[in-house]
């Protein structure tokens, strides 16, 4: 059975990256929002398994999507995916309760590795 995750990032780019990243795994992209007002609005329908979260984007950030998240939803897996790997911004991500930190550009055993800590 595939795990269905939920991909907000604006960039298109970051989407195919991911698309190729997942292929021949049992994962599954279920969702894709490019803001994090879409992700908030889209995740009860969704319900993934997992959520990557970009941190710099139109609107609301990643960072207070995901926090709005979780508080709907405590038991949602975040990863936070952003090229912003500065140490406060991963402390905030932990603060929110997000379950890893991805730096971009991210390599694929990086990113699988995350993922299944995230789940486990």
């Amino acid at each position: 059975m595939s795990r269905r995750i939920m991909v907000v990032d604006d960039s298109r780019l970051v989407r195919v990256q991911l698309e190729d990243v997942l292929k021949g795994t049992d994962y599954e992209i279920a969702a894709y929002c490019r803001s994090g007002e879409d992700a908030i609005e889209q995740y009860a329908a969704v319900q993934p398994d997992l959520v990557t979260m970009d941190i710099i984007m139109q609107g609301m950030d990643g960072l207070d999507a995901a926090e709005a998240i979780l508080r709907s939803n405590p038991d949602a897996r975040i990863v936070m995916v952003s090229s912003l790997a500065y140490d406060d911004t991963f402390e905030r991500a932990k603060a929110i309760g997000a379950k890893g930190f991805v730096d971009k550009p991210f390599h694929r055993e990086q990113l699988l590795k995350v993922f299944e800590e995230a789940l486990s």
